[in-house]
């Protein structure tokens, strides 16, 4: 009877054993294609909290004390959101080529880290560069009709997550629409304005720092990628080894590539002609290609006016009819460009 009593006592408390809760969390997954740095590390904020290795075949797994709370995944230079409590067990499973789509959550809070990482990503479906780069109003409405619903569905998917994720989530999505509804606004509007087919706006005899005066009646027959910059501008500067880059790639095809600055005195103290001087000089300097051209009253010049142009770069690209092709072109350092170029079979 005693030794009955004792076993009953032991199993007891072995059961109230596995009952505790474990205070600390069981992180564990797999990376495909990994980077050549082998870690994951987990943040909170800007913070390192841990810094896993991983095994020869990707797989990785630790245990650690957390705050409950969001925190982020880093391998390589990817990153990825995953919420974390002490007494679970998280498994991530991705791959490092397309980090952020390839991302699918296992075991505990499961649901969570799935829904919020695939409510994050369905922005990409609708508001496309596409979109971004040719859309009208038209299209931006039905992207963001699209959008909303595709949330909808999502969270009719993960019901079980917490009301106060899901409030926090609402106003992210929210947040996402004003967001691309206001940086679409003045696109719109330029296009509405400015519709492929329609007669270009013209330059007219604008200097030519290699000599004489240009126009753009002189050009015609040809494409013409215009490029509006400035000596002061640094996002304009940074474009300049893509733009000779794109430049060499379509040498001897039938577009001009045409810079024009806008240089008056800004940056130069409003001393117009050191910034007709500065202008020279930096097309020198940087051996700058293409035909670089001066506007001839800066952004008061009638072209850059009638293009509504006030801010910069800025890049047109009209066809060889005079007619306009994209009255806010790619930059050369998107690869869109070429895209386009090659779509007019350029």
């Amino acid at each position: 009877m005693k030794r009955l009593i004792t076993l009953c006592i032991a199993i007891t408390l072995l059961a109230c054993k596995e009952d505790i809760p474990k205070d600390y969390v069981t992180l564990s997954g797999k990376i495909e294609n990994a980077d050549n740095s082998k870690v994951v590390k987990l943040l909170k904020g800007r913070d390192l909290k841990r810094t896993i290795t991983l095994n020869d075949d990707g797989t990785f797994i630790d245990t650690l004390k957390v705050e409950e709370g969001d925190y982020t995944l880093q391998h390589g230079n990817k990153y990825g959101p995953i919420f974390l409590k002490n007494d679970n067990e998280s498994s991530i499973t991705a791959d490092y080529s397309n980090f952020e789509k390839s991302m699918v959550f296992d075991g505990d809070a499961s649901d969570i880290n799935n829904f919020t990482i695939q409510s994050f990503l369905i922005s990409n479906d609708y508001f496309t560069n596409n979109l971004i780069a040719n859309g009208l109003q038209q299209d931006l409405d039905d992207a963001i009709k699209n959008y909303r619903s595709a949330y909808q569905q999502l969270k009719a998917k993960y019901k079980d997550v917490d009301s106060l994720r899901i409030a926090n989530t609402d106003r992210k999505i929210e947040g996402t629409v004003q967001q691309i509804t206001r940086y679409m606004s003045s696109k719109i509007a330029m296009r509405s304005a400015f519709p492929a087919g329609k007669a270009s706006p013209v330059f007219e005899d604008y200097e030519n720092f290699k000599g004489g005066n240009m126009s753009l009646g002189d050009l015609k027959g040809k494409y013409v990628y215009i490029d509006v910059w400035a000596t002061w501008c640094g996002p304009c500067i940074r474009e300049i080894p893509s733009l000779k880059r794109i430049e060499k790639q379509f040498e001897n095809k039938n577009i001009a590539f045409v810079s024009i600055s806008v240089d008056e005195g800004r940056g130069y103290k409003g001393n117009a002609a050191e910034a007709y001087k500065g202008w020279k000089k930096m097309v020198a300097d940087k051996n700058l290609g293409g035909i670089q051209l001066l506007a001839d009253n800066g952004f008061r010049s009638r072209f850059i006016e009638d293009y509504k142009i006030n801010s910069i770069p800025r890049f047109l690209l009209i066809g060889p009819d005079g007619t306009i092709v994209n009255a806010d072109a790619p930059r050369p350092s998107n690869p869109k460009l070429v895209e386009l170029f090659n779509s007019l079979d350029i």
